[in-house]
């Protein structure tokens, strides 16, 4: 069983940025790939970032990349989102999930077997 609790999230105006953190429960956490996923009012859950076990690789939904970062701390159980050019459109509550049975990165929302409750960030225009 893994736990994974998020933080970070709030309230920014357009251009800013925020920082994502997602801490994990258990000793194996640098052995299985981490993502994060975004959820809007009235649409459903897209794939923002994801990162395989070591941090050698990551992938980034189109909509992300270039402003988006994400990294990982296996010495501290936790990854990251780091969020700069915030635009009003990535208003969302934004998850952290674990693919525990894999080493290697998806995009695929069913690929991931746990998930953290949620952060909401919010962007003013």
């Amino acid at each position: 069983q893994v736990q994974l609790v998020e933080s970070g999230g709030g309230l920014v105006q357009a251009g800013g940025s925020l920082r994502l953190s997602c801490a994990a429960s258990g000793r194996t956490f640098s052995s299985y790939a981490m993502g994060w996923f975004r959820q809007a009012p009235g649409k459903e859950r897209e794939f923002v970032a994801t990162i395989t076990w070591n941090g050698g690789d990551t992938a980034y939904a189109d909509s992300v990349k270039g402003r988006f970062t994400i990294s990982r701390d296996n010495a501290k159980n936790t990854v990251y989102l780091q969020m700069n050019s915030l635009k009003p459109e990535d208003t969302a509550v934004y998850y952290c999930a674990a693919r525990h049975g894999s080493r290697w990165s998806s995009q695929y929302s069913d690929e991931y077997d746990y998930w953290g409750q949620g952060t909401q960030v919010t962007v003013s225009s």
